[in-house]
């Protein structure tokens, strides 16, 4: 027998599975802009297609990401992924071995166990096939067993909170948990009435259900296990599991070139569509942890835009911190995609920034910009310039007397336009001043000008020039001894990727505490983010505290940052600690150079002939 009308139910769905895959990823492919379309093809025959391929096993079927998350987790998303992998690998083998000499359709492997009672003509290969197929079989299982575990008891695998789910989510996910469950019911029914399994299913079969009307069970067992697969497959594409297919696209693509626009594109789609809503974001983002604000992170905000329009809330409640974007084993571009989602609803006009005039600047090697949040802190920059005179440094300083934001805030918030206005002026000023560096105290600012501006001079965080200054011996420090935590800004650590160069600079002149050492890329915001707006200064602070919390320790002295918003948040929320910038606890312990007084003196009167 080679046909039976219970492989229905999966032949339709995993035809209708099929066919949905193939047209999406045709549409998402031939959608791509022309250039993208060249750019793949020119790569599709390279070392990036065998990279590719690594990391879709490595990824869709390993978890890596996951695992080095939690042990537990990823071995539960292993044993799904992987386990089903190998069962649909060594079916399909197993019934090409069998002598029948025939093309087998597609539901025959999966329920081989059905129409082949007698395996003695797979000769040696028959204690291999049943031993591996009850092996994958439990390894399975026991993923389907955590999966349901989690939704109970998320912590013991290392989640605080697991996603709600939408009704099709649900429905997809029932189906999936009773998938296996119930194939093991059949194979195990199946081997106690034909001895067909091996150490798991026929123990079941012939020991443990053996008392059961195995004979009545058989045909709706495998019904059942049929009708799950389909139930499945049909739901798959508007559910959450329409990942599966959409990550593979999506590693290749990536991996060819293909990324975020600034704008919605068809990549967008295929991003919205890769997303697992695997919750991982809800626990990285500190709205939920600090503020109990859980129902805005990217599982929701990329659900809500997949299906429909997210809400306003959905779109503003976010600082942009990028957690939830270290945190995703997908890599989706998350804060991208929701600055995009911001500009459909511009706060600002095309003059807006029309009031901006010229300015002139006297020429030098390096430019200082302090940016809106250094004129803020005043502090940041007295440092930072005394800094700059002790070692000699030929500066001007572009911002001094018309301080223009870089257009960071403004990208953040999804206004574009302004920000085009904002950098064009900038760009202007920066190329005038011709200087053969840029410098700047504000890690936003220093993003900005990195990412937007396409400047030909290079672009430093101010931590980095100091310890171009100390390495060049220009700069040199008295050691206090003093124990600090080094707090990593959002936009430095995982922004810019600069976490080391603060911290060597910072140890010329004090010891860091372990604390700092450990956080960098997995650094903390400080709550005063200027990608939110619709939360509250209390909310703020306690974000900053709650941070404070978890960096400071009680023998640290003071709490040291790089950014001057930073430092201002944590300075106003709370007392228990001093809170200082990289450059003012550097120029406390500042050992001068008397050789450089008189460059000093050139320097300062260079400055200070800023005209307008």
């Amino acid at each position: 027998m080679r046909y039976h009308p219970f492989t229905l139910p999966f032949s339709i769905g995993l035809g209708f599975i099929v066919l949905y895959i193939v047209v999406m990823w045709t549409i998402w492919i031939i959608r791509l802009s022309r250039r993208e379309q060249k750019i793949v093809w020119k790569r599709l025959f390279s070392l990036r297609t065998v990279s590719a391929i690594w990391e879709s096993i490595r990824e869709g079927l390993l978890h890596r990401n996951i695992f080095k998350r939690n042990i537990l987790l990823g071995y539960m998303h292993m044993n799904l992924a992987f386990g089903w992998f190998m069962l649909i690998v060594l079916g399909n083998l197993e019934a090409r071995l069998y002598p029948h000499g025939v093309i087998n359709p597609p539901y025959y492997p999966i329920f081989f166990e059905f129409f082949r009672h007698d395996l003695t003509p797979l000769h040696e290969y028959e204690e291999i096939f049943t031993f591996l197929m009850d092996f994958f079989l439990l390894m399975v299982i026991s993923g389907v067993s955590l999966a349901f575990f989690k939704r109970f008891r998320s912590r013991t695998l290392g989640m605080k909170r697991t996603t709600r789910h939408i009704l099709i989510d649900r429905i997809a996910i029932t189906a999936l948990w009773f998938i296996f469950p119930l194939r093991l019911f059949a194979e195990s029914v199946t081997a106690g009435l034909y001895n067909t399994g091996h150490f798991f299913t026929n123990f079941l079969g012939q020991w443990v259900i053996y008392n059961l009307p195995l004979d009545y069970l058989y045909y709706p067992a495998w019904w059942a296990y049929s009708i799950a697969l389909g139930v499945f497959f049909i739901t798959m594409p508007f559910s959450r599991y329409m990942h599966i297919p959409a990550e593979i696209l999506l590693i290749f693509l990536r991996k060819y070139g293909v990324k975020e626009k600034d704008t919605h594109s068809t990549f967008t789609k295929l991003e919205l569509s890769a997303c697992s809503r695997c919750g991982i974001c809800i626990d990285a983002c500190q709205l939920s942890t600090s503020l109990n604000i859980s129902d805005t992170q990217p599982a929701y905000f990329i659900r809500d835009l997949r299906y429909s329009q997210p809400s306003e809330r959905l779109r503003e409640t976010c600082m942009m911190c990028m957690r939830c974007l270290e945190a995703c084993p997908v890599g989706i571009e998350i804060t991208r995609i929701r600055e995009n989602e911001r500009k459909e609803y511009p706060l600002f006009t095309s003059s807006s920034y029309s009031y901006i005039n010229g300015y002139k600047y006297p020429k030098a090697k390096v430019a200082f910009f302090a940016g809106c949040m250094g004129h803020l802190t005043p502090s940041v920059i007295k440092s930072t310039l005394a800094l700059f005179d002790a070692a000699g440094v030929d500066y001007t300083f572009i911002d001094k007397n018309g301080s223009i934001c870089c257009g960071r805030p403004l990208q953040m918030n999804g206004q574009a336009d302004a920000a085009k206005q904002l950098i064009a002026k900038n760009n202007h000023l920066i190329v005038e001043s011709g200087a053969e560096v840029l410098v700047t105290s504000c890690p936003i600012c220093a993003r900005e000008f990195a990412s937007s501006y396409h400047l030909t001079i290079p672009v430093l965080h101010h931590s980095q020039y100091l310890l171009q200054l100390t390495k060049q011996n220009r700069l040199r420090f008295n050691q206090s001894g003093l124990k600090v935590t080094y707090h990593d800004p959002c936009e430095l650590s995982r922004g810019l990727n600069i976490t080391r160069e603060p911290r060597e600079l910072l140890q010329n002149a004090a010891i860091l505490s372990n604390g700092s050492k450990e956080i960098e890329s997995k650094s903390l915001c400080c709550g005063g983010s200027l990608g939110i707006t619709n939360i509250s200064m209390t909310d703020r602070y306690k974000i900053a505290n709650n941070t404070l919390d978890e960096i400071v320790t009680e023998s640290s002295s003071y709490l040291v940052t790089a950014c001057p918003m930073c430092r201002k948040t944590f300075t106003n929320a709370q007392e228990k600690i001093k809170v200082l910038d990289i450059a003012e606890i550097l120029e406390k312990n500042l050992n001068f150079a008397p050789e450089k007084a008189s460059d000093k003196v050139q320097t300062q009167a260079k400055h200070q002939a800023v005209t307008t």
